[in-house]
């Protein structure tokens, strides 16, 4: 236990030891340690007597128990009746007296005689104690001095059933033994003291540790000192301080901030709301803690540069800390400061708002409209009408447009914007564009030269109010591209020379994105012309198709998108549709390449096959051509679809490289895709291209399209194959123009990225009564029965006037097949726009066309079908070869179109009701 208090002696002592006596922290330790240290022993005496008397008081009472239990056993009585009740009670007593923990037990007559004692040997001696108030009934506790030392017993009398007191029954504890157990808790107690003293200790080194630090280990007379000279520069700085509680009272004004302020002597905790001598602003920054850096806040004439922080940042009070300093002599010098400011925001936004579109109008209008009300209150630009084409500008200021008007207000008196101006050489305009310097007119009432422009204007635009004029030329790469004129009206000063140099910095940042516009311009006019005299302007009359297109260009430009009807003999049409991968010039003119190059192949009358194979080719050879130069672009990535139908079989036979396939919309309003074999794209070379043939049912809708139609970054190509189908799904009765306006109108709600080339055909069939058909055997005899078939084929057609000619190529094609050809020969006579005269053998031979010798007795044939007919032809089938020849229906026989699946009586009707006459 020594060992315990000297341990806590050395912990709590050593803080002690470390603080200095001198300074404040270290005397407030010292006494709170000291004052812990008297409450502990205090604490600790108490407990300690506490303890002695419960203990003594727990040893009376558990005496007291024992002894009573026992008298009241069973059999106690009983035994006392015995004749040796010694014998009985002994073995009881004793065991009782180790079970209960006291010291003894004593069973006594009512005379004192012992019958039991822990010692047997004092068994029938005579008890010590005070025996009379038992005997009387009562419960006796008393000190004696006893056999076995002092001792502390309770005697308590035994009584029969009459009760009648036959004996009594003592128990009790030794001193010595109560002394012993207060021992056993005095290191408890002392235990306890010492924590609770090493915890008041602890805090108190805790506290008095934050007070040294809070007073930096300052002895009073420093502490004193030091609130002195805090005092003395408080109020001696030339820099107001302020210190405002959280409730909104002023805890503390510095001199100089009662200077500043104008606060009254009894500012100094009052609400800041209440002092009258503040600005109603400066009040609500104040009142609302916010934090400050520089406002400026007046105070009288005084302008105010103030800063406020909170107080609490550090765990300090709440409240803010401001100060206050006197700016009023800099005041012009950040006016200055400002304006430079301004001016360099204004030119970093000219920066980024001018020149945001390849547009010149649009361009000019950002200029406009950067400057108003910044700068000036009105703007006005005007360019050199050419420079609107993307031409070159003249030389003088005639011919001037007005592209871009800007004002604070929209009645003034200015030129409208579009007007067509000549600007005479008086005028800042015209001087400023034929020297290339900005003019400045700081009075517009005494400029006689502007005057001259328009004297009736000018007058309505001083009395307006406008007074200062900066006519800037817009000029880029040494040629003046028109003027930017700046105005200001009386509510501003006039422009000085700084502003001109703004001015013209403002005006140089828009110049290059306009001539850059117009440069875009021009070149964009050549694509377009270009792209436009290569696209299709008219589509021919066909009585096998109902045709309607859409061709729109890319938000960028032109590119390389195209699409082509082409009429081939025999009433057949071929549609072609194509992309060229990119834009600009070089795609468009690479389309009309392949357009003309798709042209030109089907007047052989090739397969889709073949042809595109030959076109592929082409490509080929072009990207050879283009390979090694420096513009060379390649024209890897073009696509084409190619299809051929036949208004007499109603077959369509189409091939594709590398395009999407077309779809179909059936007459009962279902639409689907074709399973189109897709060919390598038109370059690559080596790669075969497939055919796929359809029959097609009268009033069939063939949908070509390029991939601008349903592609878009948003949605997936699938997604976009569906939107396509759904539009034109369930409206069978719809012409192929209103098919075309649905689906962009659908498909294509704003301008699209991407150029889109759409094409539409419904298909027609012949009527079975204007084709004829003839199977020929391989006999010349045969060729007078045909001419006689022919002629009355003619005379049921009303075309008997075309016989002689008709039976003359008939007679001369059936004979050079007999001659050269090989069975089986067909003749099929065609009445449509043209009457067609076809001839089909199974030899591959093909006619030439040439001049025969006076002394040959052959060759003659193909020179008279030449001149009878308007044309005529050969193209190759998988079967043989097809010789064909076409000649024109006279005015009065020809028929015009009619709808699918109409008669001619029906037809006939409906063009008397369209045409009276």
């Amino acid at each position: 236990m020594a060992n315990r208090f000297a341990g806590f002696g050395r912990f709590s002592l050593r803080p002690l030891v470390s603080k200095s006596p001198r300074s404040v922290a270290g005397q407030v330790l010292v006494l709170q340690v000291a004052l812990v240290v008297l409450l502990v022993a205090f604490g600790v005496l108490g407990l300690a007597l506490q303890s002695k008397r419960d203990t003594d008081a727990e040893a009376r009472r558990r005496s007291l128990a024992v002894a009573q239990t026992f008298a009241h056993s069973p059999g106690v009585v009983a035994a006392l009746d015995s004749p040796q009740p010694s014998k009985i009670l002994q073995p009881l007593t004793e065991a009782a007296r180790k079970a209960a923990g006291v010291d003894f037990i004593v069973v006594l007559n009512t005379k004192g005689i012992r019958y039991t004692h822990p010692l047997p040997g004092l068994i029938g001696k005579r008890f010590v104690g005070n025996i009379a108030p038992s005997l009387a009934g009562k419960i006796y506790t008393e000190s004696v001095n006893g056999p076995l030392g002092r001792e502390v017993q309770a005697t308590v009398p035994v009584k029969n059933d009459a009760d009648k007191v036959v004996g009594l029954v003592s128990a009790g504890m030794k001193v010595k033994n109560v002394s012993n157990q207060v021992a056993r808790q005095l290191p408890i107690i002392l235990g306890a003291g010492a924590g609770a003293l090493l915890v008041a200790t602890g805090g108190t080194a805790l506290v008095g540790r934050r007070l040294r630090r809070q007073t930096h280990s300052l002895a009073p007379a420093e502490m004193t000192r030091m609130y002195d000279h805090h005092d003395t520069v408080l109020h001696s700085v030339r820099e107001g301080v302020l210190i405002i509680g959280g409730d909104g009272r002023l805890l503390l004004a510095n001199d100089e901030a009662r200077r500043l302020l104008a606060l009254p002597p009894e500012a100094e905790g009052r609400f800041v709301s209440e002092l009258s001598s503040l600005d109603d602003e400066t009040v609500e920054l104040l009142v609302s803690g916010r934090e400050a850096t520089d406002e400026v806040h007046f105070a009288g004439e005084r302008l105010l540069a103030v800063n406020q922080r909170p107080t609490d940042r550090g765990g300090g009070p709440k409240g803010t800390v401001v100060t206050l300093r006197d700016s009023t002599e800099l005041q012009a010098v950040t006016g200055r400061a400002e304006t430079a400011r301004e001016r360099l925001k204004l030119l970093y936004d000219a920066g980024v708002r001018i020149g945001t579109t390849l547009d010149v109008l649009r361009t000019a209008d950002e200029l406009a409209r950067v400057a108003v009300p910044r700068f000036a209150d009105f703007v006005t630009v005007d360019l050199a009408d050419a420079v609107l084409r993307g031409e070159e500008p003249g030389l003088t200021a005639t011919g001037m447009r007005r592209t871009a008007v800007c004002g604070i207000r929209k009645n003034h008196p200015l030129y409208e914007k579009g007007r067509l101006i000549d600007f005479v050489p008086s005028t800042p305009q015209a001087r400023g564009y034929g020297s290339g310097h900005s003019e400045l007119v700081t009075d517009l009432s005494t400029a006689t030269g502007w005057h001259a422009q328009d004297p009736a204007r000018t007058r309505r635009i001083i009395d307006y109010g406008i007074h200062s004029l900066i006519a800037a030329p817009i000029q880029a790469r040494g040629v003046v591209l028109g003027m930017a004129n700046f105005w200001r009206c009386e509510q501003h000063e006039p422009f000085d020379e700084e502003e001109l140099s703004l001015a013209e910095e403002l005006v140089a940042r828009a110049a290059v994105s306009i001539d850059n516009a117009r440069r875009y311009t021009r070149e964009h006019a050549l694509a377009v012309t270009l792209q436009r005299s290569l696209l299709p302007r008219a589509l021919p009359e066909l009585s096998a198709l109902e045709v309607g297109y859409r061709y729109l260009p890319a938000q960028s430009g032109v590119s390389g998108d195209w699409f082509d009807v082409i009429p081939l003999p025999g009433s057949r049409v071929a549609l072609a549709v194509g992309d060229v991968v990119g834009h600009g010039l070089h795609a468009a003119a690479t389309m009309g390449r392949l357009r003309t190059a798709v042209h030109n192949f089907s007047t052989l009358d090739l397969p889709p096959d073949e042809l595109l194979s030959h076109v592929d080719d082409l490509v080929g050879l072009i990207d050879q051509d283009e390979a090694g130069t420096d513009s060379a672009v390649g024209v890897v990535g073009a696509t084409c679809l190619y299809a051929i139908y036949d208004p007499v079989t109603r077959r369509c036979v189409m091939a594709s490289a590398g395009h999407l396939a077309p779809a179909l919309v059936h007459p009962d309003g279902t639409v689907t895709f074709p399973d189109l074999p897709a060919g390598p794209p038109l370059g690559l070379g080596g790669m075969p291209f497939l055919t796929t043939e359809l029959e097609l049912a009268e009033g069939t809708q063939l949908v070509l399209y390029t991939d601008g139609l349903i592609e878009d970054r948003r949605r997936d190509l699938d997604v976009g194959m569906d939107l396509l189908g759904a539009a034109l799904a369930g409206h069978p009765d719809r012409t192929p123009e209103e098919s075309c306006g649905a689906v962009l109108e659908e498909l294509l709600p704003g301008r699209p990225k991407d150029d889109v080339a759409l094409l539409i055909a419904r298909t027609r069939g012949l009527p079975r009564d204007r084709i004829a058909d003839w199977d020929v055997p391989l006999d010349p005899a045969a060729v007078a029965g045909m001419r006689d078939a022919l002629s009355q084929k003619l005379d049921e057609w009303d075309l008997a006037e075309l016989g002689f000619g008709m039976e003359l190529v008939l007679s001369e094609l059936i004979t050079n097949a007999i001659r050269y050809g090989s069975e089986p020969i067909h003749v099929r006579l065609i009445r449509d726009r043209t009457l067609i005269c076809e001839v089909s053998d199974g030899s591959s031979t093909s006619p030439h066309l040439r001049y025969a010798a006076t002394t040959d007795e052959g060759g003659r044939g193909l020179f008279l079908v030449s001149q009878v007919t308007e044309r005529w032809g050969t193209r190759y089938t998988p079967q043989g070869k097809v010789i064909w020849a076409e000649q024109a229906l006279p005015p009065t026989t020809a028929e015009p179109d009619r709808e699918p699946g109409q008669e001619p009586a029906e037809q006939e009707e409906q063009a008397e009701q369209a045409d009276p006459v």
